[in-house]
């Protein structure tokens, strides 16, 4: 026992060198982190619509009515990321008809429609999600993070971070096609 207890601190540095060593891999994708609802049900949520905007709230109850999976994007205007992504996401919209719906993640109203009036709102629907619940219900780590859900509400992929560039657009793109969401050559 005594042995055991001399060797604990090397085994407790062996242990914390190897997560250290593999956190630095430059091959670890942090897409790969797994979610708990993928091919599950969307989490219940309500989300009353953001102030100074038209464009309606989102909750659970709107991915009935759906004719095709769509896009749920979680963003907040102070995310940097999220303006790069912007441009990525209305392009889905606009030139491939996808069907965006947004989570605005622990935003001032008046800095969302703000930032939407300057770079437009390709969004159906917007959640007000100010306190942050949302977020927590969907398992977000930070913003962005982008799913698609089914017709029928259930989440058939994540993607944590912006699609930005041509890997993470073509993987979104391609992820979007086998939902169903677009269709090839629209």
């Amino acid at each position: 026992m005594r042995r055991l207890i001399a060797f604990a601190p090397l085994i407790i540095a062996v242990v914390f060198g190897g997560f250290f060593f593999w956190g630095l891999n430059p091959d670890r994708d942090p897409n790969e982190i797994p979610s708990v609802l993928i091919s599950q049900p969307a989490p219940e949520f309500s989300l009353e619509k953001v102030e100074g905007l038209d464009t309606p709230g989102f909750s659970r109850a709107d991915f009935g009515d759906l004719d095709r999976p769509v896009i749920v994007n979680v963003f907040a205007s102070w995310c940097v990321p999220c303006r790069a992504e912007h441009t990525v996401l209305t392009k889905f919209v606009e030139q491939d008809g996808a069907r965006l719906f947004g989570i605005n993640y622990k935003d001032k109203p008046k800095d969302a429609v703000k930032w939407l009036e300057e770079l437009g709102n390709p969004y159906e629907r917007i959640g007000s999600d100010i306190d942050g619940r949302a977020g927590i219900e969907w398992g977000i780590s930070g913003v962005p993070e982008t799913f698609i859900v089914r017709e029928d509400g259930t989440v058939l992929y994540r993607y944590v971070g912006p699609v930005v560039g041509e890997e993470p657009e073509k993987r979104f793109r391609l992820a979007l096609i086998e939902a169903g969401a677009i269709q090839v050559g629209e």
